[in-house]
This record gives structure tokens, sequence and C-alpha cells, in this order.
């Protein structure tokens, strides 16, 4: 619980112009499935040391994933 309030936090400080209600979609599709946001953290992280910018190896990797993303809305 302690590592969701963290992830949360972190989140807040990065999605500033995100507006709240969006946020807050996203929070809850991050508590629905943690190791999901996990393993696209870790495989976008492996993107960007092959090169990518941080955007790209996100939204890649999110594509990737994007039938699991969309059984959490």
């Amino acid at each position: 619980m302690f590592g969701n309030f963290l992830m949360k936090k972190l989140l807040q400080s990065k999605m500033k112009d995100v507006p709240a209600e969006d946020q807050e979609k996203i929070f809850a599709m991050l508590e629905k499935n943690p190791g999901l946001f996990q393993k696209i953290a870790e495989e976008s992280q492996e993107e960007m040391k092959k090169g990518k910018s941080q955007m790209d190896a996100v939204m890649s990797v999110m594509k990737k994933y994007e039938a699991d993303l969309k059984k959490l809305q």
C-alpha cells in the first residue's frame, strides 16, 4: 500500500497538466493492475536504453499492451 501511495505521488508530479478527472481514471487503472504498469515501466526503460525517447518508448510499449489497458477502463 505504501508503494502505491508513492507511485501515486510520483505520477501526480509528472501529470501536472492532466485534468484531475483524468488523473483519477489513471490511478484507478493502476490500482486494478499494478503489475501491468510495472511491466510497462520496465519495458519502456529497456526501449529508452536502446535509444528511443521516453515518449516513443512508452507509446510503443503501451501499444503492445493496448488490449490489457482497455480491460482496466
